[in-house]
């Protein structure tokens, strides 16, 4: 499947942000320079999602188009749905 992704580099923490539209936004520490953003984002589809996904469309842009294998639509949304849950602590 297609994922369409919205880069927010030079942010205070990794993270999966939420949902704009049918994009999914992440936050990342990286700056957008020299690739970095592009590769902090791919580390956290790889660690969120569970595949590696690929990057098509995008390389200097913000909005950037990731092919993800294996997976489909309603997959891809469970998963960002569990990254964004916070963490409980006992």
């Amino acid at each position: 499947m297609k994922l369409s992704v919205k880069v927010v580099a030079r942010a205070a923490r990794d993270r999966i942000a939420g949902w704009l539209g049918d994009s999914l936004k992440i936050a990342v520490r990286a700056p957008a320079e020299r690739g970095q953003a592009n590769l902090a984002v791919v580390e956290i589809l790889r660690a969120t999602l569970g595949v590696e996904a690929h990057l098509v469309e995008g390389v200097r842009s913000s909005h950037k188009i990731f092919e993800v294998p294996v997976l489909t639509a309603h997959q891809v949304r469970e998963r960002a749905a569990q990254a964004m849950r916070p963490v409980t602590r006992r």
